[in-house]
């Protein structure tokens, strides 16, 4: 039985909001249903606005309620996922670092993201279209199944009308909610220890649109929660003047073109209800029973606050919304498809597995932040990994690990595809530097690992290999890159004293018969002990502490000898790399 199938109840976070959800679900069909067979459907949601790269900490946004509607998917009830495209919020500013965009696309501020153009060579008709491409990209390869919506869509083609006239009707009721809040303090949207300290690091909320929206505009004529777009320029920096309830005629001009219009708002289509009137009534209006929200969303006096209370106008209720924090990067050196200069899904997942980034998002509570490697960091991740689902098949791991780990390998509608043999990522890593993606040279190497059971083909270990020569030649700064020497460092071999001759003499004797990562793991650290008067297969605890002084020395002086620095990669692994008879060169034989 795959791991998917089987259920992962109590055992998680995850769990534990599913319980909630379907109690949650079940209590608003009034005890309808008594049975997963009866049951309502469980709608979960995520927004997601892309007016510019949808970063990692706006993933978080996704996989939070992804994660809980797969859970409830395991146990054998129907789930939507909604994912709202909020591509009719307003183009608020130019991002710095897109390519193809200038300064001259701050002329389209104001207008709705599908109407601003898509920067300069993209394939994609406008700004939001081309943003969410990538998204929708990274989405598929994640294994997240949902249902998309086009806040566009929605709102061009009527389907809001009847929310958007009954919220104009109501509006003085909207009003006395929201002046409630407006003469507090507005909460600091950047709350000091949230948030892991990290001049790289992404804020789980920012760049969505609607964290800064207003919550209407109040003039002569009134409070009216309803933007609507210029008619002349697009833009919605628009004064609603007049408006009657039994005609809907509605009266704007426009503070950017001088524009004036009369419209009937019950045949009228462009525009929108302001954010924090929005939110509420689509919780309303789909039924939303799970939607996370970041910090500047959750905090005393903010939209998910009061879209709790505006939700009841609407005849709905607020879904359950934990909160979510921050999520951090650490590394990234030159990623050159990051736009934006922040990272997005579709950057992770260049140099690690769907099933590796799937995971950090699932193993930290909503609450905790967490940060995504691009540096030498994600080698320990992989390491943590593969030790983890060594523990899974021993059936060793933890219930909340193991949980964890099910759920990044893969989802209620079967297994992700994974690397047939995933050999340790360092190693995949320093053969693709050593190499510089040769493939002839790559497969001897990484057959050599394992003479018992040698490699035969790469497509073995694909796709982490393509992961980790992707972040090789992306994230490690070339300096830090391994050259191999050409010739041998004569100058150092001749200023060798007995001990340095003698510690390269064991090892050049002991490769032949030690040709494998295993052996050549146990020669290099064996040599030190032999020379100091020990077995090569002695432990730790029946060794001096002057040894590991020792091993050091020796590696410091086989890295100078191969590749001219202190530092390199794991030496069995650069001594394969290298090949016998070249190793034998390099170290004076």
């Amino acid at each position: 039985m795959p791991i998917v199938a089987q259920s992962t109840e109590t055992t998680d976070w995850v769990s534990r909001f599913a319980d909630e959800v379907i109690e949650e679900s079940e209590r608003r069909a009034s005890g309808a249903a008594k049975s997963v067979a009866t049951a309502p459907v469980v709608v979960v949601a995520s927004g997601l606005s892309p007016s510019g790269p949808i970063h990692l900490g706006n993933l978080r946004e996704v996989m939070t309620p992804h994660l809980v509607a797969d859970e409830i998917r395991r146990r054998g009830y129907t789930v939507r996922h909604l994912i709202s495209w909020d591509d009719y919020d307003r183009y608020r500013k130019v991002p710095a670092g897109v390519p193809g965009v200038d300064d001259s696309w701050a002329e389209h501020i104001g207008k709705p993201l599908t109407s601003v153009p898509a920067p300069k060579g993209s394939a994609y008709p406008n700004w939001a279209e081309h943003f969410k491409a990538a998204m929708i990209k990274a989405l598929a390869e994640l294994g997240v199944e949902y249902d998309g919506i086009s806040q566009t869509e929605r709102y061009t083609s009527g389907v809001y009308r009847e929310q958007v006239l009954f919220a104009m009707k109501h509006r003085g009721d909207i009003d006395a909610i929201l002046e409630q809040y407006r003469t507090k303090k507005t909460p600091a949207k950047k709350q000091q220890g949230q948030k892991p300290v990290d001049e790289a690091e992404l804020e789980a909320a920012e760049g969505s649109g609607a964290a800064a929206e207003d919550d209407g505009s109040s003039g002569s004529a009134g409070y009216f929660p309803y933007k609507p777009y210029c008619g002349r320029c697009e833009k919605d920096l628009t004064t609603v003047t007049a408006y009657d309830d039994d005609t809907t005629e509605l009266s704007y001009t426009c503070t950017a073109c001088g524009h004036f219009e009369t419209v009937r708002l019950s045949e009228f289509n462009r525009g929108k209800l302001v954010w924090k009137v929005d939110w509420p009534m689509r919780w309303a209006y789909e039924g939303v029973v799970f939607e996370p929200s970041g910090v500047d969303h959750s905090s005393p006096g903010s939209s998910f606050q009061v879209g709790g209370q505006i939700v009841g106008i609407f005849g709905g209720k607020q879904p359950i919304g934990p909160m979510y924090a921050f999520v951090g990067i650490s590394g990234m050196a030159k990623m050159s498809s990051s736009k934006g200069g922040v990272p997005t899904p579709a950057d992770a997942l260049q140099i690690m597995e769907p099933q590796l980034l799937r995971w950090l998002y699932a193993r930290r509570r909503p609450n905790q932040s967490f940060k995504i490697a691009f540096d030498q960091e994600i080698q320990r991740l992989y390491d943590e990994w593969d030790k983890l689902a060594a523990k899974v098949a021993d059936g060793a791991a933890l219930p909340a690990d193991a949980a964890a780990y099910a759920r990044a390998v893969g989802t209620a509608a079967g297994d992700l595809p994974r690397t047939p043999r995933p050999m340790p990522y360092r190693t995949l890593a320093s053969v693709a530097d050593i190499t510089a993606g040769a493939e002839d040279q790559t497969l001897r190497i990484l057959s050599e690992l394992d003479p018992e059971n040698p490699l035969t083909s790469l497509d073995e270990v694909r796709p982490r290999l393509d992961k980790a020569e992707t972040w090789i030649n992306t994230q490690v700064p070339a300096e830090e890159r391994t050259v191999v020497r050409d010739e041998p460092d004569t100058d150092l071999l001749k200023s060798l004293d007995d001990q340095g001759r003698e510690s390269l003499k064991l090892l050049l004797e002991g490769l032949d018969s030690n040709w494998s990562l295993d052996g050549l793991t146990h020669l290099v650290y064996g040599v030190p002990k032999v020379q100091a008067g020990f077995a090569a297969d002695a432990t730790p605890k029946e060794l001096p502490p002057e040894i590991k002084v020792a091993q050091r020395t020796f590696f410091a002086l086989l890295y100078h000898l191969l590749v001219g620095r202190d530092t390199g990669p794991r030496l069995p692994t650069l001594l394969l790399a290298v090949g016998q008879d070249r190793v034998r060169k390099l170290l004076g034989a």
